[in-house]
């Protein structure tokens, strides 16, 4: 019984390795992690239910539905990066979910909330991923950098980030899906000491989470 539950999960996790097309580095992806997971919990409860046969079955079941847990925000990934891949948009993983980092060079002047028509084609693409892949919800987060104080600037990115829910409420996702807020300058991805650094704190972000 031990050996069979180590064969399965070897398959699974092999099975399921590939070389990202981005990085072309060799790695495990979520899929692979879901259906490895998913068969080793699907052969224990099998095994107890009816013994290696029933393993056998079990780890068919489990490595389907860890497999479509994984694989649901893979596929997103690799659509948002195919369509974003020019724009000056980040995609990256975050755990089991996906993240947008879209500077205000794309998005918004210095100190004003109307969007620019250059973000436009940049949330079209994602609002066509989002309504493809209605399991995911999407939250929406305004930063800016530490220049000004948070009365103003806390206001200021949440305006921001509820002006890109709106277009994208507009682009036919389900308001039910989205949530919007204002963090002003916490949570830096650079350093505030320096105008580049400043330029890359002025963003929105997009979180699209893994409601499965």
């Amino acid at each position: 019984m031990k050996k069979t539950l180590l064969s399965l999960l070897a398959v699974a996790f092999l099975s399921a390795c590939a070389t990202d097309p981005y990085t072309g580095e060799s790695k495990v992806s979520k899929t692979a992690w879901g259906t490895g997971i998913g068969t080793a919990v699907g052969a224990g409860v099998g095994a107890l239910i009816g013994g290696e046969k029933g393993a056998l079955i079990g780890a068919g079941v489990g490595a389907g539905v860890g497999a479509a847990s994984g694989g649901y925000m893979d596929i997103q990934a690799r659509k948002l990066r195919e369509r974003l891949q020019v724009t000056g948009v980040q995609v990256a993983r975050d755990g089991d979910n996906l993240r947008l980092i879209m500077p205000n060079a794309i998005t918004f002047n210095t100190n004003e909330d109307v969007m620019k028509t250059s973000a436009n084609q940049v949330l079209d693409s994602v609002a066509l991923v989002a309504k493809e892949y209605d399991k995911t919800n999407l939250q929406v987060l305004g930063f800016t950098d530490s220049t000004g104080n948070d009365k103003i600037y806390i206001p200021l990115s949440q305006r921001r980030a509820t002006t890109v829910a709106n277009y994208l409420k507009l682009r036919g996702v389900s308001a039910t899906r989205l949530s919007v807020a204002g963090m002003g300058a916490s949570n830096p991805i650079a350093s505030n000491a320096t105008p580049e650094g400043r330029e890359q704190n002025r963003r929105v972000e997009i979180y699209l989470i893994n409601a499965q």
